[in-house]
């Protein structure tokens, strides 16, 4: 059985405990010579909601993808350390990137929906695993667009180009896609960064929902974005992980200079 961590409190008070659903050990990244990942250990509970914040090419985007293989698509990347979900480590042997990259669903910074119907936008990650029913595949379109909080919207027009949609709507069928293959992790680069505020609050709130069920790791520029959606955060700053703890006291109390400079807008 996995671990379990506990979370004290910017109060001091010590949550209860969680289960860990995935455990850095010494992750390491280089872009040929040059590092961008230095060595991060740290523990993310499942169910919760975590903020990775730090300046434009601190290695956020690169840590996130390396969660789940993304960073193997690059020529010339290395990886190093081991990146353990449910004590499984993903970069073991026989590990097949494919169904790790089903069990830790991305959503991308901007909304990128396929040139296909809203039905076939979510439909596509269940067919490619076999999925060929069609009273199965509507099933599966109909729970993710409502677990996105697009179902609504779309009910009356599943037939129609995905790209019709507004730029929110995207996004959140970006998510739907995601979470058609039925996921245990969602990694969400500034999912928010391209939207205007209305959009970025239903995201914001979705958020909130599916951390009842997913575990979830957002990067993001937008400090009062972290504060809102996350129940922990991690600092990167030149591809290490300076502080990492409760989003409350590393908004209020960061232990770092490094942290506080950051979060005060001292730099970056």
């Amino acid at each position: 059985m996995p671990p379990t961590v506990t979370i004290r409190g910017a109060r001091g008070d010590t949550e209860t405990a969680r289960r860990i659903k995935i455990r850095i050990e010494g992750l390491s990244v280089w872009y040929g010579s040059l590092p961008a990942i230095k060595d991060v250990t740290v523990d993310f509970g499942a169910n919760r909601v975590t903020a990775l914040i730090g300046p434009s090419g601190c290695g956020k985007s690169t840590f996130l993808r390396a969660l789940n293989r993304m960073n193997e698509v690059l020529p010339g990347v290395r990886t190093a350390g081991r990146v353990l979900l449910d004590g499984r480590d993903i970069y073991g042997p026989g590990m097949d990137p494919v169904e790790i990259r089903a069990k830790v669903g991305m959503v991308f910074q901007r909304p990128n929906p396929f040139p296909f119907s809203i039905f076939d936008n979510v439909a596509y990650g269940p067919r490619r695993h076999g999925v060929t029913s069609r009273s199965e595949l509507y099933a599966i379109v109909e729970r993710s667009l409502h677990e996105a909080a697009l179902w609504e919207e779309v009910a009356d027009r599943l037939r129609s180009p995905a790209l019709n949609l507004s730029g929110g709507q995207q996004q959140r069928l970006c998510i739907a896609r995601a979470l058609a293959v039925e996921p245990e992790v969602l990694l969400m680069d500034e999912p928010a960064s391209a939207l205007d505020p209305v959009a970025t609050g239903r995201v914001e709130d979705l958020i909130a929902e599916l951390a009842r069920n997913y575990t979830i790791i957002i990067v993001t520029h937008n400090m009062q974005q972290a504060a809102r959606v996350s129940e922990t955060t991690g600092f990167f700053l030149h591809g290490e992980l300076i502080e990492y703890g409760p989003t409350d006291q590393m908004f209020t109390r960061p232990k770092d200079p490094r942290t506080e400079a950051y979060i005060t807008g001292r730099f970056g």
